[in-house]
C-alpha cells in the first residue's frame, strides 16, 4: 500500500471522539483530512463502523458509507458530505452519517478510506457489503483513523 492518510481536526487517532459527533448528541460528522492520494486514483470511498458492537448487538455496526468522493478532495469539513459523492445506508436505516451510539461501554470506531482505480456505479443507499463487493479488485490504497466514544 502507498501513502494514503486519513486524519481529523476533530480528534486524534486513537483518542476520544467529542460528544457532538455522537448519534444522540448532535450527530455531526467529524472533520476529515485526506492526503497521499495516488495520481492514478479515480475515486475515494469511506466506511465508518464499530466492530465492538459485535458484543452488544451481535454484528459490526455500520455508521457511514460514502463513495465516489473526488480523488482531489483534501478534506471533508465537519457536518458535510463531499460534492458529487454518494451516500450509502447505515445500520440506523438512514442515508449518510450516523454517529457513535454505544449501548454498553466505550467502543472504538474505525474510519476506513480507500482510493480506487474507478468510480463505482452502485446506487445511493447501497450497504457496506454492497460497497465492499463493488470495490473488490479496485483498491489502490487504504488508510485508517480510529476514535473511541463512551455512552
Amino acid at each position: 500500500m502507498g501513502n494514503l492518510k486519513l486524519e481529523s481536526n476533530s480528534f486524534s487517532n486513537g483518542q476520544k471522539i467529542p460528544k457532538k459527533f455522537g448519534y444522540k448528541h448532535g450527530n455531526a460528522s467529524p472533520h476529515l483530512k485526506i492526503s497521499g492520494v495516488s495520481s492514478d486514483a479515480k475515486s475515494l470511498a469511506l466506511i465508518m463502523d464499530d466492530p465492538d458492537a459485535m458484543g452488544a448487538v451481535g454484528k459490526i455496526w455500520v455508521h457511514w458509507v460514502l463513495w465516489n468522493i473526488e480523488p482531489s478532495t483534501k478534506e471533508i469539513p465537519e457536518s458535510t458530505t463531499p460534492p458529487n459523492s454518494v451516500d450509502g445506508k447505515n445500520d440506523f436505516g438512514e442515508y449518510g452519517y450516523g454517529g457513535p451510539a454505544p449501548p454498553d461501554k466505550e467502543h472504538t470506531y474505525i474510519f476506513k478510506l480507500y482510493s480506487l482505480n474507478k468510480k463505482l456505479s452502485i446506487p445511493k443507499g447501497a450497504t457496506k457489503t454492497e460497497l465492499e463487493s463493488a470495490m473488490k479488485n479496485c483498491i489502490l490504497d487504504e488508510a485508517v483513523l480510529k476514535g473511541t466514544f463512551s455512552p
